[in-house]
């Protein structure tokens, strides 16, 4: 390396940069940019290299971004950010959607890097089986990550858009609300988010013949009013339901891994809510399956960086190898 890499996760809310001044090692000089504060990705590049970065210009980037990428183009799934990565002027740049990287960063996660949400102990990243990651930021991403010869690939997908999994009457009655208000079709990210508390709160009070204030997902979560406390009720159980769909899916026996900036707020309530009973109610028929895989809240410090970091480092490995 002559120069440092640059290793970004970019969301509809924050982006996260970061620098790898060596292959392997973790990304320093962290820094969190607001992005309604910038007028796009090549201008939040700049001012953080200007900013926290002393002004190097990166030889290599990895830039990990909420939304679906083509190519060298991106286009934020919660923000109006898009373009191509050519306008960063940056000599290599590899783009992955956001929980590609968190994939990505799973074999390097252990210890203190994960809370246990039920089931088994989490496998260390020398166990090769097909993992899978999701979680509700501003949307609600997902992604795999599946053995591959002595690495692994990641396989990232748009997941969040499928239906949403209601199962029991109150569910149900949510979601007929909702689309009795106007919304013709619920997936799984209308509720299952940071822009879906606020959805589901709302359908709950529908349902429940209510008049409650209008209220963000980070007031909900606080909150102890006890419309709040059951739409959090709520999202952990639709939240179970959706990760046992995902597990079943991509055969994830190494474990499925929740992501993401809300459910980090309130793990304590993820832990003693029905997120684990309806994750294994997902396949009656399968009932064994399901309750040997095991479920993790990613804690770690911006592990979409780690991913990120790691991806670069696999690929000059490869170039290496030529």
């Amino acid at each position: 390396m002559t120069s440092p890499w640059l290793v970004g996760d970019v969301g509809g809310t924050n982006a996260r940069f970061g620098l790898v001044t060596r292959p392997g090692d973790s990304p320093e000089s962290v820094a969190v940019l607001q992005v309604s504060q910038h007028q796009g990705l090549p201008d939040a590049v700049a001012a953080y290299l200007d900013r926290h970065g002393g002004g190097v210009r990166p030889e290599a980037a990895c830039l990990a971004v909420a939304g679906p990428v083509q190519d060298d183009r991106y286009q934020l799934t919660n923000a109006d950010w898009s373009g191509s990565v050519s306008e960063l002027d940056i000599p290599y740049v590899e783009l992955l959607n956001d929980f590609e990287a968190l994939a990505v960063s799973l074999p390097h996660l252990a210890g203190d890097d994960l809370l246990s949400l039920g089931g088994p102990d989490p496998l260390d990243g020398r166990v090769r089986k097909v993992r899978a990651v999701l979680g509700p930021g501003t949307g609600l991403g997902v992604a795999g990550l599946v053995p591959a010869g002595s690495g692994w690939i990641a396989v990232p997908g748009e997941g969040g858009h499928v239906a949403v999994p209601a199962v029991s009457d109150l569910e149900i009655e949510i979601v007929r609300a909702l689309r009795a208000d106007g919304l013709p079709y619920v997936d799984a990210e209308h509720l299952l988010s940071g822009t879906g508390l606020p959805r589901l709160h709302r359908g709950l009070a529908l349902v429940r013949d209510a008049a409650p204030e209008p209220m963000t997902a980070s007031e909900i979560v606080a909150s102890d009013d006890p419309l709040a406390v059951e739409t959090v009720e709520v999202f952990l159980a639709l939240l179970g339901g959706f990760a046992g769909n995902v597990a079943l899916t991509l055969g994830a026996r190494g474990g499925v891994y929740l992501g993401g900036g809300v459910l980090p707020r309130i793990s304590g309530r993820a832990r003693e809510s029905a997120f684990r009973a309806r994750f294994e109610m997902t396949a009656p028929a399968l009932s064994g399956y399901i309750a040997g895989i095991a479920t993790s809240l990613i804690v770690a410090e911006q592990p979409a960086l780690t991913g990120a970091a790691a991806w670069l480092t696999q690929r000059a490995s490869n170039v290496d190898q030529v």
